[in-house]
């Protein structure tokens, strides 16, 4: 099975046009955006509380401590949230009634929150909704290590940013490019 497809950003504005021209957008941007700004895994999305990511005086946090039933592999984990990502849930914060801070951050009509399968596969749909072929839930995960790889970051920070226990997983996430690549040997 191949590789999740990398978006660039034009790709990425596509996908959220389309989000903007439906239903609960402000929500389906977040989920959407927690991928490809925070690097989240479309399992910790579909777990996010409202606890998680809002303080006592209710404001965003900008790091989300997410606990071993929450993550994949069963290790906690900080996800660090950007000022544009922390603008983007206090919008849909803004958008939802809040009962109760323990329950999910994102539900769907019927009330209840996403399963990681239902979510993945909201994703599935959108990105082939937008005709991006080779585009899944794992899309946005990629697009951001890889987009921070190109930037210069080190892989021990990406490795730390995505959670991995191990650099050669984290390894595999990155893409690069034949441009990039003619770059780097110029660099000689």
């Amino acid at each position: 099975m191949s590789q999740a497809r990398v978006l660039n950003p034009q790709e990425l504005r596509r996908v959220l046009d389309h989000v903007a021209s439906r239903r609960h957008s402000a929500r389906n941007r977040a989920m959407l955006l927690l991928t490809h700004y925070a690097g989240m895994r479309v399992a910790e999305v579909a777990n996010l509380r409202i606890d998680n990511v809002l303080n006592s005086d209710n404001t965003i946090k900008n790091e989300v401590r997410l606990m071993p039933d929450q993550t994949k592999g069963r290790h906690a984990r900080t996800v660090y949230l950007n000022e544009r990502m922390q603008k983007e849930i206090s919008k849909y914060i803004k958008s939802i009634r809040i009962k109760d801070v323990t329950k999910p951050l994102f539900y769907t009509q019927k009330q209840q929150g996403f399963s990681a399968n239902s979510l993945a596969q909201y994703f599935f749909y959108l990105y082939r909704n937008v005709g991006l072929d080779g585009a899944s839930s794992h899309s946005g995960r990629r697009s951001f290590l890889t987009t921070l790889a190109n930037r210069g970051t080190s892989i021990h920070i990406l490795k730390s940013l995505a959670g991995h226990r191990s650099i050669s997983t984290t390894a595999t996430y990155l893409y690069n490019t034949p441009d990039q690549l003619r770059a780097a040997v110029e660099l000689i």
